[in-house]
Order: structure tokens, then C-alpha cells, then sequence
């Protein structure tokens, strides 16, 4: 989960007013009067001949601090900006973001307070796909960023300009994309931490267009020295990012302890210097700790199984990736030396991997996971309830049903609030958002080539065909072990452990107290899974130990259940 920031109505433009560099003093531009209040954004032939398929976005804030591109598309405290899909844009005409356009958290241009703003404009560029299902769609293709929409490499953005905006006199503002953002710093290697990025022909070919997929790898101590040994390999899930597994870093950072961020759950009581010393040490067991990368046209994450809008990802993965991984770095390909960790949308993943695929993986330690049951999908049961947005109460009268709270109750964000976000953000799908990313991963694909949304952006209204579908193609985990246990259980039981706050701020504890439910009455054989509540008001990112006990964790798991795969 990643509730965070990462993210043709065509008329020709008249010239384009020059402005400064954002880094240097900003121009103050003349807003002319007008009956409408709309914001003209073009970019020059010097970009490129065009045309360009995408997303053009206005951001308006109060202060330059950073740039209002920087300051846009969080749930929780964004500026306002407005979005607007653009369909074969050419060099020289304008896209028009007007009072129609959609926005937020201000909704409407002509809503803004009269006063002094810096602007900015950005074009979110979009690639054609010819699937290998028939279909033609258009998506942001990943630039190895985490589909940050305004971070992304190749993307247009103008500089920053200063303006008096007053709806009520109206305005004409036009702004042009002047530059494309720079391609991604990967960190270099070093002794201890290597990244790979392979072509997944898998993807590919489903893709029609060149896919790629990654890691990041963590070296044990030793591992030079050792050219004839096997390591078990630790394979942590969660979203994109290039540090190095559970935030290993080798020396404290400039400026005091702590290390980079990390795919894996990360302990409050444990700095990435704090792991790295003990990764560094003779005590801690030996293992290979892998992070994934595979960003999908949809999120920075493909949630690590097959679907029918990603692709085979699951695939991918573990069939192409893992045998790649395991013959470069000595990772042994036991099923029992191969063990899952993961918070969040990794919690899902490690999971939802060790579930279809129980006899590839030795154990899973799963912590503050996703949904992992559909009757509740954050606050919603898709199967039962009407509306994701609202609850009946009565006759007469709805509640807003939220979608997140801070570890005392108080509610931060409603879910119509977040999908008013993820409307702005894109069309069909193309948010880059949260609820865009169970779509495209749970969810069937629409006539239009695009994901089926398992309910409507703006009214909530939910699709039950689209809720049974991903029900019955195993996304929902409770249902898929319920249903399955005869085939899964000899290779599952004992392998799962899961670990929640009470107060997760996402309400994610709910789901898993109905696996847990379920779990228990498991039988031939038991499930033997373990399950633990952080209390009290443990919000998300609780866990109960650090990640240098959950290697040893690990460790003495492999021991115990496979004596011959010893660790040490």
C-alpha cells in the first residue's frame, strides 16, 4: 500500500510567454482578463516533433519552495492542481485546463481565493501498447521512477511562474513546456549491495514493448570468499525502490544514524545503520536478501502475480527473474531455503506468492498486508455492499466511509476523497494510485483494453461482477485458502505468520482478523500459522521485532523444518 505522492480538448496556442528557470528568480507574468478563467499549455517543436499522447497537469501553489510539481498528487496536503488527458498533442497547440476541468482538493478553478500563485504545467507522456490480447491502449510507461507522474524521465514541465489569479475578473495564463525531466541516478554497486535490470520476454511479448524487471541485491559476509557456497535467499516485497534490502546501509549517513528507504518492513527501534552492523557481523546467519523491482503501466508495483492487465508478472518473477538471480549471486533453489517478507502492498505480495506458489516457498512473514479478504477491502465488503463511498444509516440519512485514521481513531480521509484524487490523477485507470493498482492487479480487463474498476471513481457504485471476478481468481487470499485448502494445505501449513497493528491506519487489521478466522478451522492438515496484534493503537509499520531477529527468525524456521538446508 502506498497512500503517497509518487503520481483531447485541443485549440492552437498563441505565443508562448517567456519565464525564468525555477531555480533562478521567477518572472511575473501579465494575466489578462478574460470571461474564463483557463490556463494554456503548449510546448515548442525543440521537445520533439510530436504529437504527444498523455496527461497535461497545472499545479497552483502559494509558495516556491519547491517546485508546485513537487508540492501535487498526495492524498493528504496537496496544493490544488488539475488534470486534463491530451490525445496526439502537436508542437504549438494548447491543451486547455478551464473551470470544467476536474481538480484537487479544489475542485474547480473558478473555486480558487483571487491572489499571487506560482504555476507550473507538466505533460505526463504516454506510450502505445499493442497487447498481445488485441487490445491498443495508451499508459505512462515506467522510466525505472515508481511511476512518479511528476518525477517521471521524459517528461514535459515548464518553469515556474508567478501570476495574480482572480477568478471572479477571470484570466488567461499561458504556460509552456520547456524542458524534459532527467533520467533516474541508479546508486553504483558496491561490495555489498549489487542491482540487476533484465528484459522480461515474458512481458514483452504480453506488452507488445520492452519490459523490464529488477533487483536489489544484499551480499552476506563473506560471500567473496566462499566462491563454492549456497545461501538461502530472503525475498522481500513492497514497492518500488532502488535502496538496498531492509534499508542495509554500511556506515551511518552524513548527518547521523539511519539508512535509505526499504522495500522491507523497517523496525522503529532499528536504523538501516543499526541492520548494516549486524548484517556486517559474524553472529547474524547467512542469507542472500533480494528486493524486486517490476513497475507496471500502472503503479510501481505489479503486486507479484499474474492478471489479466499487468501481465504475468507472477511469471516473471519467478520463472525468469529468481533462476537469474539464483545462478549470478549462489542463491539456492530449495523451496526451503526460499523464504517471503514484506510490509504493506509487499505484505500482500508475500502472501499472496507463498499462497499460489506453496511449494516454491519455504515461509512467509507477512506484515500490515493489504486486503487480504475482500469483505474487507479497506471498509467495504464488494460482495455485499452497495457503495464504497457511503453506509446506509436508515432510511434517510449515509455515512462517509473512511479510508484512513491516525492511531487514536480521528478519521484523516475518506475513500471519496481518495478517488476524487485518483480521478484527477487519470482516466481508465491510470492514476498510478492505490485503488488504480488493485484494478489493474485483481481486477478483468474492460472492452476498451483498459481495467474494469471494481467500482465507479466518482460515485462509489460498486461493480459486483468485477468483485466476484477477482474473488474467483484468487486475489482475495482468505477465499483462495478457504476454498483451495485440500489442494494447498500439505504445502502451506506452518508456513504463514502474519503481523498487524490493532490501529492499523489503514483499517488493513480487519482483514486480517477474518483470515485469521478462517485459518483456524483449517483442517487435514492445521494451518499452524501464526498470527500477531500489535496493542495497543499499533498503527501501519508495526512490527514486533527487528529485521536482525526476523533474519534469525527465518533462520531457525529453515532449521527446524528442513534440517538439511541448515543455516548458519
Amino acid at each position: 500500500m502506498r497512500w503517497y505522492p509518487r503520481l483531447a480538448v485541443v485549440a492552437l496556442a498563441a505565443s508562448a510567454i517567456a519565464i525564468a528557470s525555477p531555480w533562478s528568480p521567477l518572472a511575473h507574468a501579465r494575466v489578462a482578463a478574460a470571461a474564463t478563467t483557463r490556463f494554456e499549455i503548449s510546448y515548442p517543436p525543440s521537445l520533439g516533433p510530436g504529437p504527444v499522447t498523455g496527461r497535461v497537469f497545472v499545479m497552483i501553489s502559494k509558495n516556491n519552495q519547491r517546485e508546485p510539481r513537487l508540492q501535487a498528487g498526495s492524498y493528504n496536503g496537496s496544493i490544488p492542481f488539475y488534470g486534463l488527458d491530451v490525445d496526439a498533442l502537436k508542437p504549438g497547440q494548447a491543451a486547455v485546463i478551464d473551470a470544467s476541468t476536474p481538480g484537487y482538493p479544489v475542485e474547480s478553478l473558478n473555486r480558487l481565493p483571487a491572489g499571487d500563485y506560482y504555476v507550473q504545467a507538466l505533460l505526463n507522456v504516454y506510450t502505445e501498447f499493442h497487447r498481445k490480447d488485441g487490445h491498443v491502449l495508451w499508459a505512462h510507461m515506467d522510466q525505472w521512477e515508481g511511476q512518479r507522474w511528476n518525477a517521471s524521465p521524459g517528461n514535459f514541465i515548464s518553469d515556474v511562474q508567478q501570476v495574480h489569479i482572480d477568478p471572479a475578473g477571470g484570466f488567461d495564463v499561458k504556460l509552456s513546456l520547456t524542458r524534459k525531466l532527467p533520467p533516474v541516478t541508479v546508486p553504483p554497486d558496491t561490495a555489498w549491495v549489487k542491482r540487476v535490470k533484465i528484459q522480461s520476454q515474458l512481458l514483452t511479448e504480453f506488452w507488445g514493448h520492452p519490459f523490464f524487471i529488477g533487483a536489489t541485491v544484499l551480499l552476506p559476509k563473506g560471500f567473496n570468499e566462499n566462491p563454492s557456497r549456497t545461501y538461502p535467499g530472503i525475498y522481500v516485497q513492497g514497492h518500488f525502490g532502488l535502496a538496498a534490502p531492509f534499508g542495509f546501509a554500511d556506515q551511518p549517513p552524513a548527518g547521523g544514524a539511519g539508512g535509505g528507504r526499504s522495500a522491507a518492513p523497517t523496525s522503529a527501534r532499528e536504523s538501516g545503520a543499526d541492520f548494516g552492523q549486524a548484517w556486517m557481523s559474524d553472529t547474524l546467519p547467512r542469507f542472500v536478501a533480494v528486493t524486486f523491482q517490476h513497475p507496471t503501466p500502472y503503479y510501481d508495483d505489479s503486486y507479484a502475480v499474474n492478471s489479466a492487465n499487468n501481465g504475468p508478472y507472477g511469471d516473471a518473477l519467478t520463472k525468469e527473474l529468481m533462476p537469474y538471480l539464483e545462478k549470478q549471486f549462489r542463491i539456492s533453489a530449495a523451496p526451503a531455503a526460499r523464504v517471503l517478507t514484506g510490509g504493506s502492498t509487499g505484505g500482500w505480495e508475500a502472501l499472496a506468492l507463498q499462497v499460489f506458489q506453496p511449494k516454491l516457498f519455504g515461509g512467509t512473514w507477512v506484515f500490515y498486508p493489504d486486503p487480504v479478504d475482500f469483505r474487507r477491502y479497506q471498509m467495504s465488503n464488494i460482495y455485499d455492499d452497495a457503495n464504497a463511498f457511503t453506509l446506509p444509516a436508515g432510511d434517510w440519512a449515509t455515512i462517509e466511509r473512511p479510508l484512513s485514521r491516525d492511531a487514536s481513531g480521528q478519521v484523516t480521509l475518506t475513500m471519496r476523497e481518495m478517488n476524487r484524487l485518483e480521478a484527477v490523477l487519470g482516466s481508465k485507470v491510470r492514476s498510478g494510485q492505490q485503488v488504480a493498482a488493485w484494478d489493474a492487479a485483481y481486477g478483468p480487463t474492460d472492452t476498451d483494453g483498459y481495467p474494469r474498476p471494481v467500482w465507479d471513481r466518482l460515485t462509489g457504485t460498486i461493480d459486483k461482477d468485477v468483485a466476484l471476478y477477482m474473488r474467483d481468481h484468487g486475489y482475495d487470499l482468505t477465499y483462495n485458502v478457504r476454498t483451495n485448502w485440500p489442494r494447498l494445505g500439505p504445502d502451506l501449513a506452518g508456513k504463514v505468520h502474519v503481523y498487524v497493528g490493532d490501529m492499523d491506519n489503514y483499517y488493513l487489521n480487519l482483514a486480517v482478523y477474518m483470515l485469521e478466522d478462517v485459518m483456524k478451522t483449517l483442517d487435514s492438515p492445521k494451518a499452524d500459522a501464526t498470527f500477531e496484534y500489535g496493542r495497543p493503537m499499533k498503527g501501519h509499520g508495526w512490527q514486533p521485532m527487528s529485521n536482525a531477529d526476523l533474519v534469525r527468525t527465518m533462520a531457525d524456521h529453515i532449521n527446524k523444518t528442513a534440517p538439511g538446508t541448515a543455516v548458519r
